[in-house]
């Protein structure tokens, strides 16, 4: 019913539909219970044309400058009903975006087709033990000597982050604060960086999720994206279309509750009738079917204020926050009119409620996200 989706969008989306339904629906259970997929998915993907959206065609991508169809693919995407799937498939949208628009032109043509064919992998590592949210504390440090830098410290909870080939890193190379931050491309055979095992995590189990760390790291210093010290601005600007990606994941990881429990519930029968006979019931699904579509339709209108070249930094935050709220109450919701079925492991909405909670922590939590709206309506 939407008015922002053109014949183009919906081309590719039945693509991304195919995609799903042909390679991951059939394996995505094995998935989740093993902690990751088949590296060769990636591949798969690239050639199907779903990592290159958001990227320019200069460097392997396609529909640089359209929003509506990365939303579009990020939709469907989610219809492999695992958040861990989406995530790491999806990692190079965190990772990738600096090298591509920041780091010199012969590294951005080297790095860059590859990661878009599914030949390689790209990660984004900012986060440190300790350090969550406030990404202006970092502690992993970058010296520069000679025609390298010299790296140490270490990462977490970094999604693809025992089997990337790439990682954009964000270091200190100057003061304290955001204005000594630098992002640096880090290679996995790169001398004195090494993983951590799997993180063992509540949900998005078929994500692979790692512990980083740098011992006296030697990183060419053509590896600098950007200028030094300005990598809190670049790590910044970044934020804005992983909160606009993870607002879909949300209002998506909701639809697909919902519609299973809209099946169940017409299916399951209780006193003599089908439990979706029961006004309680009936009233239940109408919220969640409310909520949610006021969900995609906000985030769908966030998405066309970027499209037309505004910086829509409260409204993204508040789209982020409310379909996060109404993933938490849907799915909950889900798991209640599925009784007892709904906390067995076989049922989707089982997941889908352990997916649920990583989306107010990810890209900024609930209350950073607050306290940035406040900031911005001058509070």
């Amino acid at each position: 019913m939407s008015a922002y989706f053109n014949e183009t969008h919906e081309q590719v989306r039945q693509t991304a539909r195919k995609f799903i339904q042909s390679h991951v629906l059939p394996h995505i259970d094995d998935w989740e219970e093993a902690g990751e997929f088949p590296r060769d998915i990636y591949r798969k993907a690239g050639e199907a044309g779903l990592l290159g959206i958001g990227f320019p065609e200069a460097l392997g991508g396609i529909g640089d400058n359209d929003i509506f169809l990365k939303v579009a693919v990020s939709e469907e995407l989610m219809r492999s009903t695992s958040g861990g799937f989406v995530a790491s498939i999806g990692s190079l949208d965190i990772g990738l975006p600096p090298v591509a628009k920041w780091a010199r032109q012969e590294v951005r043509e080297q790095i860059v087709p590859p990661v878009l064919r599914g030949e390689k992998i790209a990660a984004l590592a900012v986060t440190e033990p300790g350090g969550g949210s406030d990404v202006a504390s970092l502690k992993t440090r970058a010296v520069r000597d000679g025609d390298h830098y010299i790296v140490n410290g270490s990462k977490t909870f970094i999604t693809s982050g025992t089997r990337a080939d790439h990682y954009t890193v964000a270091v200190r190379t100057g003061g304290e604060g955001h204005a000594g931050i630098s992002l640096l491309l880090i290679d996995r055979d790169t001398p004195g960086f090494s993983t951590g095992k799997k993180l063992r995590k509540m949900g998005w189990w078929a994500s692979d999720t790692a512990e980083l760390f740098f011992e006296d790291c030697r990183v060419p210093a053509n590896r600098l994206i950007g200028a030094e010290n300005a990598g809190f601005i670049a790590i910044m600007s970044n934020f804005l279309a992983e909160r606009l990606s993870l607002s879909v994941m949300a209002y998506m990881t909701a639809q697909l509750a919902y519609e299973a429990a809209l099946d169940y519930t017409r299916q399951r029968q209780a006193f003599g009738r089908a439990v979706a006979g029961f006004q309680v019931t009936r009233h239940k699904l109408v919220d969640m079917a409310t909520q949610i579509d006021i969900a995609r339709e906000y985030t769908y209108r966030c998405a066309a204020l970027m499209q037309a070249g505004k910086n829509p930094i409260t409204q993204v935050a508040m789209a982020k926050n409310f379909s996060v709220d109404v993933c938490e109450k849907v799915t909950r919701e889900a798991v209640q009119l599925f009784g007892g079925m709904g906390y067995m492991r076989e049922s989707v909405v089982e997941r889908l409620y352990r997916d649920a909670k990583i989306l107010s922590i990810g890209g900024g939590t609930t209350e950073i996200m607050k306290e940035l709206i406040a900031k911005q309506i001058r509070l």
